[in-house]
């Protein structure tokens, strides 16, 4: 299914004590661009995360934002160091003796000295921790897909809309090129007959005309590729990969003829309905930059 670049997902997941909210946005990017912004203590997962990514999206400058909260009571401990408490303890008895200094240490003095007592954060299960952080991924990447999907469909409708409107300028081109030849044709007649007044006039002569000048305005070559080319983008409009590059490139092809077709047009009309095929190819483009 067409997918659009443009997309947002949101999950929020809690299990047991440990709470997961996980958040993305993305816009169109020529390739894959994450951003992960995270706990440090999640940093661990940044791979995994990217490799999990990749099963849901393939282009697109995706952002991604994870917190995580603690809910229980044990996240941190106490750690007494005796060791060094006896060491503090054992200089300042010496200081004491000394300087012939009274010693008025307490207990409530010497737990403030550095390192005594230290927090020590638990030390969590990394398996634990991953599946419920990748629970919460992939309910926020789901989401995000479901969002470019939508996106993706609107896109696909707006771009037939508009290979419609080609095709009707197409067709105005094609019927109005006889006339044209038949009306150069006509004024060229004209025209010998005011210079030769009343001298027979060579049919051969005008017909070498007509023909030159037929063949100088004929866009035939370029309608047939610009229908083909119709063709290929409503065929892969239907496709389940990845198709924003071949969409572009077709579009890239679409416009090659519009411009050779304008180029060749010598009546007003036929111009103003080549700058309308460009100027259709154009939001074509523009709107094919947010397929993924």
């Amino acid at each position: 299914m067409i997918k659009s670049m443009t997309g947002f997902g949101r999950c929020e997941i809690q299990k047991d004590s440990r709470k997961f909210t996980v958040e993305l946005k993305s816009v169109n990017h020529r390739y894959l661009d994450v951003n992960i912004r995270m706990p440090k203590k999640l940093n661990f997962f940044e791979t995994s995360i990217r490799g999990l990514l990749k099963s849901y999206a393939n282009r697109g400058k995706v952002d991604i934002f994870i917190s995580y909260e603690d809910l229980s009571q044990t996240q941190v401990s106490v750690k007494y160091n005796e060791a060094l408490a006896a060491e503090y303890l054992r200089y300042l008895n010496q200081m004491s003796e000394t300087f012939g200094l009274e010693n008025d240490v307490r207990v409530s003095v010497l737990s403030r000295y550095p390192e005594v007592f230290t927090m020590e954060e638990q030390t969590e299960d990394e398996e634990e921790l991953w599946n419920g952080l990748k629970e919460a991924l992939e309910g926020a990447f789901a989401q995000f897909v479901e969002t470019r999907q939508t996106e993706g469909r609107n896109l696909k409708q707006d771009i037939l809309s508009k290979l419609d409107n080609l095709s009707k300028e197409i067709v105005y081109i094609e019927e109005r090129s006889p006339q044209i030849i038949a009306e150069y044709r006509a004024k060229l007649e004209d025209k010998m007959k005011e210079l030769l007044a009343d001298t027979q006039i060579e049919e051969s002569r005008i017909a070498a005309e007509v023909i030159l000048f037929a063949d100088k305005i004929c866009t035939d070559e370029e309608v047939v590729r610009l229908k083909s080319h119709i063709r290929h983008m409503r065929d892969t409009l239907e496709e389940k990969d990845e198709i924003g590059r071949k969409l572009d490139f077709i579009a890239q092809e679409m416009n090659r003829e519009a411009n050779t077709i304008l180029s060749k047009a010598n009546d007003l009309e036929t111009s103003n309905h080549a700058i309308s095929l460009k100027t259709e190819i154009e939001k074509i483009r523009e709107q094919i930059q947010n397929i993924e």
